[in-house]
C-alpha cells in the first residue's frame, strides 16, 4: 500500500475526513464505534467534546469495546497527567484537533530530501527532526 493511502487514507461515502482538523459527529452505535477507531489510528492528539460542555484534549490509546454500554475511549491527558475512560454515551463529538507528527514523513520523502542535500553537496544527517 503506498504511504500516501497509509497517511491520508480515501474516506468511505458519506463519512467526515481523517485529516488534521477533521470533525466527527456519530449519530448511532455503529458511526460512534468507526469515529472512535478514526481517533484511536489517529497519529495525532484528539479533543473529545462531551455533551455536557467538557473538552478533553489528548490521545486515544484503546478502544473497549467490552463495556456494558458501548464502546469507550481510554485517553491519555497529558495536561491531567492521567488517563480517563470516556464512554461512548457521553461522547457528542471528536475533533482531530493536535499535529500528526508523522504527516509528511514518509520513508520515500526522507530519502528523497537526504538524496537532494547529498547531491547539492549539503550536509545531510540522519537525525531526527524536532516533533516540535
Amino acid at each position: 500500500m503506498p504511504q500516501e493511502t497509509k497517511s491520508f487514507p480515501e474516506p468511505d461515502a458519506g463519512s467526515t475526513a481523517h485529516a488534521q482538523g477533521g470533525i466527527l459527529e456519530p449519530h448511532d452505535e455503529p458511526s460512534m464505534r468507526d469515529a472512535l477507531e478514526v481517533a484511536r489510528d489517529y497519529r495525532g492528539d484528539v479533543e473529545i467534546e462531551l455533551k455536557d460542555g467538557t473538552r478533553l484534549l489528548g490521545f486515544v490509546f484503546d478502544i473497549d469495546t467490552k463495556a456494558g454500554d458501548g464502546p469507550a475511549a481510554r485517553m491519555e491527558l497529558p495536561k491531567d497527567g492521567g488517563r480517563r475512560v470516556v464512554k461512548s454515551a457521553e461522547i457528542k463529538c471528536i475533533h482531530l484537533s493536535g499535529k500528526d507528527p508523522a504527516a509528511g514523513k514518509s520513508w520515500e520523502n526522507w530519502v528523497r530530501r537526504y538524496a537532494e542535500k547529498k547531491l547539492a553537496g549539503e550536509s545531510a544527517s540522519i537525525e531526527s527532526e524536532s516533533l516540535d
